[in-house]
């Protein structure tokens, strides 16, 4: 791929050549998600884990203005412990670019990145949607779903949102919702959120056979895979539900809203919860990461039909 603004390693420029799985990673969960030192080791646990199912890891970010596809470990280094870093979604490459800043970029912002360097599978923790504060509080990541053809590995969304208004928006966009191994939508931290997926597959194998027909007709919408935090680490939604509700009301009064909204309810609910929903975070990181490599496993398997 030739493009100004892009600058791809040497290791995701020769996989993307040959053709085999890549899987793509978000930073925002380095530079804005995760406290030091948690944050550099998780980058590196999760591209072992994509490496350990036999896929290249390839961790998205901005460097001095220029979008970068798979990091070196120097690199994940400096963006982890960068204090002047933006939060790049869709609206904010330009500034990234024209400032020549470090950016970590969000679930939007990172599928942009996979989709024009031609990566299909994408794993994050948990993608954004409507927040409970405010209905008009939508992240992009909604609109990237509807409209960017990659498979995309969530635990759900990010419980501190509103979840069933979050699944009404990805049903009116006709964003398919699959459960791996599971017919409930999971809810980050939680196994259970009460809401039901549009189907339930149980292999990676079915995941990619489900993403070559619904994009053989046509249709460019994302493939939401959610895959439930293992049982070990979760945490009941009844135990998180007042946590979340202290901490949202806490960001109302101080009018904490946009961009900044989801760190602070994130951190403040790892306060709360003693640490607790920092550490199932970090198990369902990984848990997602080690299926987007058995899923990209499967379409490389199937590459020679893979026409799309």
């Amino acid at each position: 791929m030739k493009h100004p603004h892009f600058q791809l390693s040497t290791k995701i420029t020769r996989a993307l050549t040959v053709g085999v799985p890549i899987v793509a990673l978000e930073s925002t969960v380095i530079t804005h998600g995760l406290p030091q030192p948690q944050n550099l080791e998780l980058a590196r646990n999760m591209e072992k884990q994509v490496s350990d199912a036999g896929a290249i890891p390839a961790t998205v970010a901005l460097l001095d203005g220029k979008i970068r596809i798979g990091l070196s470990d120097e690199e994940l280094v400096r963006l982890s412990e960068s204090q002047a870093t933006l939060k790049v979604s869709h609206r904010d490459f330009a500034t990234a670019i024209v400032k020549k800043m470090d950016g970590g970029t969000t679930v939007a912002g990172t599928m942009l990145a996979a989709h024009m360097s031609g990566i299909k599978v994408f794993a994050t923790g948990g993608i954004g949607g409507v927040h409970k504060e405010s209905s008009f509080d939508i992240s992009t990541d909604l609109k990237a779903l509807a409209e960017t053809p990659m498979i995309v590995v969530c635990a759900g969304a990010k419980a501190i949102l509103d979840l069933p208004a979050t699944m009404e928006y990805l049903e009116t966009m006709g964003v398919p919702v699959v459960g791996y191994q599971t017919d409930e939508f999971p809810a980050f931290y939680s196994r259970e959120s009460g809401l039901k997926v549009s189907a339930r597959l149980d292999s990676a194998k079915e995941i990619a056979e489900f993403a070559k027909a619904h994009w053989s007709l046509g249709l460019r919408s994302a493939i939401l895979v959610t895959n439930p935090i293992p049982e070990t680490d979760a945490i009941p939604a009844s135990e998180m539900e007042p946590m979340i509700a202290k901490a949202s009301a806490e960001a109302m009064e101080k009018g904490i809203h946009g961009q900044a909204l989801t760190p602070f309810l994130l951190g403040r609910i790892s306060e709360l919860t003693k640490g607790k929903s920092l550490k199932s975070n970090l198990a369902l990181l990984l848990n997602n990461a080690r299926l987007a490599g058995e899923i990209a496993n499967e379409m490389y398997t199937r590459k020679k039909e893979w026409a799309i």
